[in-house]
């Protein structure tokens, strides 16, 4: 490679050495670019920012001797930088919310979404909309879900609404019932599960809960929706107290596990829901109401997904 020339706009050019030939330019690019995730290389290319000898190449093209490599001036990204949010991922942010104000977004969140970054994950919910929402500087989580449960999250535009309503989730001011399709005949005089629970994280870093004597105090109310036979209930569940994988150990707990619940399932039956197209956990955060500063009560509701609706359907033939 021989070394660059650069012209008035800072755009650079490299000539490719017979040295270099038969590497691919999404190689040679992170090489050059230190530091640069794959995904801002590949969005480079893509967008043809990056051309080879004055076209656009994919990210597989191999180099030859020879070759003009045109690479412009461009920012790369900083080491705690949330990954760019892609235009397909924005949109179905965009969609997904069911009300927004002044100082409250709630969206009906997607299974297999997390709600933050980290732990491998680039981008959650509350970094997405820090991106499509830049000039909302105080967006906060109000509260999580776990990243295989669906339904209503809400994020605070303000921190005036962010206390508010902590304070609410605090006391019994926030009503959250939760659909969940449990295994087994659910019996309808079993109407509360009060277990303490407590948390463990296990060598790989992976958080488990369960119930013990020693953990805190947890209560969830259940109500029969619907039975599938003895085959599999639906249920609502209120979480009366909020601790992490709340409703899905209770459940447990009770000899009815969720669906499709890596952690605290039964693969069995799991294995079977997903024969019928479920593949995913079925828990949904389906209604809220939330009390708002003026007084008023938010009252929503959350539609579940196609894969919990046809599967439901498929369980009814």
């Amino acid at each position: 490679m021989t070394n660059p020339t650069s012209s008035n706009n800072g755009v650079q050019l490299f000539e490719v050495s017979s040295e270099l030939a038969g590497q691919r330019i999404d190689n040679y690019l992170r090489t050059l670019l230190k530091g640069a995730p794959k995904t801002f290389i590949y969005r480079i290319l893509r967008k043809g920012e990056v051309r080879v000898n004055k076209g656009r190449i994919k990210p597989d093209y191999r180099l030859q001797a020879g070759d003009i490599i045109r690479v412009p001036p461009m920012r790369l990204p900083e080491k705690d930088e949330p990954a760019p949010v892609s235009q397909a991922l924005a949109e179905l942010m965009e969609a997904a919310i069911v009300y927004e104000d002044k100082t409250l977004i709630v969206i009906n969140k997607p299974a297999g979404i997390a709600v933050h970054g980290g732990s491998g994950v680039s981008l959650g919910v509350i970094e997405v909309f820090r991106q499509i929402r830049p000039d909302a500087k105080d967006l906060e989580l109000v509260h999580r879900l776990d990243r295989d449960t669906s339904g209503l999250l809400m994020i605070a535009k303000r921190r005036s609404m962010l206390r508010h309503l902590h304070e609410a989730l605090r006391g019994d001011g926030v009503d959250k019932r939760y659909h969940a399709l449990v295994r087994g005949h659910w019996p309808a005089a079993k109407k509360q599960i009060r277990a303490p629970l407590m948390k463990n994280n296990l060598r790989s870093g992976e958080r488990m809960v369960e119930v013990n004597v020693e953990g805190k105090d947890a209560l969830t109310e259940f109500r029969v929706l619907r039975r599938y036979g003895d085959f599999a209930t639906l249920v609502e569940a209120k979480p009366v107290t909020g601790r992490t994988h709340q409703i899905r150990v209770h459940a447990k707990h009770a000899g009815h596990s969720i669906a499709g619940d890596p952690k605290y399932g039964d693969e069995a039956f799991s294995r079977e829901i997903r024969d019928l197209g479920g593949k995913r956990l079925f828990l949904h955060a389906a209604s809220l109401n939330v009390p708002l500063p003026d007084g008023e009560t938010l009252q929503l509701t959350a539609p579940v997904d196609e894969t919990w609706a046809a599967t439901l359907s498929r369980l009814d033939a």
